[in-house]
C-alpha cells in the first residue's frame, strides 16, 4: 500500500508567487529551461498538459514552481506541452524524449499522463517522477510520487463567495472535461453554494467529455458556454477549464457579470482587461506540490506515494485581490475554519 501523506505546505506555500510565467513552449518538442542560481546538476523535465505554460491557471501555477527551483535550488529544466487531440502515445514519447535529453526528474501535469507515467516509470526505475492531479493504478510505482489535491475544499469556498455574491439567485459552474477529478469542483461549488442559500440555481457546462481533452484549451468553447449561462439569468460563473477559462472572463466582461477563477490567482493572471470581473479564484496550489517534489529530490528525501495539499495544509484557498469579495471575507473564514476543524465535511462527488 502507497503511503498517504499530509503535507504541512503553509510556510512554503506563502512564499511562492503563483504570477503567471514568460512565453509558452508548445508541442512535443522539449525546449531548454533557464537555470537561475548556482547550478545543482539537478535536471528536470516538465510536461504540460495542454494549454501549456502561458494558460493563466493551471499549467502557469505548475510553471512557477519549476521556476521558482530554477532561482533557489539551481535546477536545469527542459518544458514540452500537450496538444489538442493527440493520441496516448504522445504523451509516453513526450516524457521518453526528455529522460532521453538527460532530465531524469519528471514532473507530468495533469491526470492525463497516468498511463504514460505508469509506463515510462516502469521502463525507466532510476529516473524519478511527479505526477499533479492523479493517484490512480496507473500512476502506482516505487519511483513516482503522486501530488493532489482537497480541489473540493477550496470551490466551496469559493461557491460561498458566488451566493453571497449573486443578486440573481442563480450561478454557474463551467467544467474543462467531464472526469472524476473535475466532478470534485463542481460537487464543492454546488455545495458551498447550497450552504449559504439552497434555494439558488446552480447551472452546470462540460465542454468536452474524455478522451477528448480539448476543453481544458479552448477559449471560444468556454466563452459560449458561459454566453449561455449569464443570458439565462446567471450572474456569477465559476470555471474549472484551464485555459477555456479566459473565454469565460470574456463573457462575464460583455455580460456586465461576474466570474470565478480556478487554480492560480486569475485576478492578477488573466488578460488585463477581463480582471476586473474575477471576485475571486480558487487557488490550488499546484505550484507548492511541484517545488516539493524538486526539493526532495535535491536534497535526497524523495518518497513515492500520495502526497495530499488540503486546505487545512494551505494546499488550497480563495483569492482577495482586488477587494471585490472584502465585505463577505468574514463569513468565508468562518465556513473555511469548520472544513479545517472537521465540522463540515465538504462532498467530494
Amino acid at each position: 500500500m502507497r503511503q498517504v501523506m499530509k503535507m504541512a505546505v503553509a510556510v512554503t506555500a506563502a512564499s511562492l508567487a503563483l504570477a503567471a510565467c514568460g512565453s509558452s513552449s508548445t508541442g512535443t518538442t522539449p525546449s531548454a529551461g533557464s537555470t537561475g542560481g548556482a547550478a545543482s546538476g539537478i535536471k528536470v523535465g516538465m510536461a504540460y498538459d495542454v494549454g501549456g505554460r502561458g494558460d493563466q491557471s493551471f499549467n502557469d501555477a505548475a510553471a512557477a514552481g519549476l521556476d521558482k527551483a530554477a532561482k533557489d535550488l539551481g535546477i536545469t529544466s527542459k518544458e514540452a506541452s500537450a496538444t489538442n487531440g493527440e493520441a496516448e502515445s504522445a504523451r509516453t514519447e513526450r516524457l521518453k524524449q526528455l529522460i532521453d535529453a538527460g532530465y531524469t526528474n519528471i514532473v507530468a501535469v495533469g491526470f492525463a499522463y497516468a498511463k504514460a507515467v505508469g509506463t515510462v516509470a516502469k521502463a525507466n526505475p532510476n529516473v524519478k517522477f511527479a505526477i499533479v492531479d492523479d493517484a490512480s493504478p496507473d500512476s502506482t510505482g516505487a519511483n513516482i510520487e503522486n501530488i493532489t489535491f482537497a480541489e473540493h475544499e477550496g470551490s466551496f469556498l469559493v461557491g460561498a463567495a458566488a451566493a453571497l455574491k449573486s443578486t440573481a439567485k442563480h450561478v454557474g459552474f463551467v467544467g474543462g472535461v467531464e472526469t472524476d477529478l473535475i466532478k470534485k469542483f463542481q460537487a464543492g461549488f454546488e455545495a458551498g453554494v447550497k450552504a449559504v442559500d439552497p434555494t439558488i440555481k446552480v447551472s452546470v457546462k462540460y465542454l468536452t467529455q474524455p478522451p477528448d481533452f480539448s476543453g481544458f484549451g479552448s477559449v471560444d468553447k468556454g466563452k459560449a458556454a458561459a454566453e449561455g449561462m449569464y443570458q439565462a439569468g446567471a450572474d456569477v460563473v465559476y470555471h474549472a477549464a484551464g485555459g477555456s477559462g479566459g473565454g469565460v472572463f470574456t463573457a462575464a466582461k460583455a455580460a456586465g457579470k461576474l466570474a470565478i477563477g480556478v487554480d492560480s490567482d486569475q485576478a492578477k493572471t488573466a488578460a488585463p482587461d477581463v480582471r476586473d470581473v474575477i471576485i475571486t479564484s480558487m487557488l490550488k496550489k499546484v505550484d507548492v506540490g511541484v517545488y516539493d517534489f524538486i526539493k526532495s529530490v535535491k536534497d535526497g528525501t524523495f518518497k513515492a506515494g500520495v502526497k495530499v495539499f488540503d486546505l487545512k495544509s494551505g494546499g488550497v484557498d480563495y483569492s482577495t485581490t482586488g477587494g471585490k469579495i472584502d465585505d463577505i471575507k468574514s463569513k468565508l473564514d468562518a465556513f473555511k475554519a469548520d472544513i479545517v476543524s472537521g465540522k463540515v465535511v465538504v462532498p467530494s462527488k
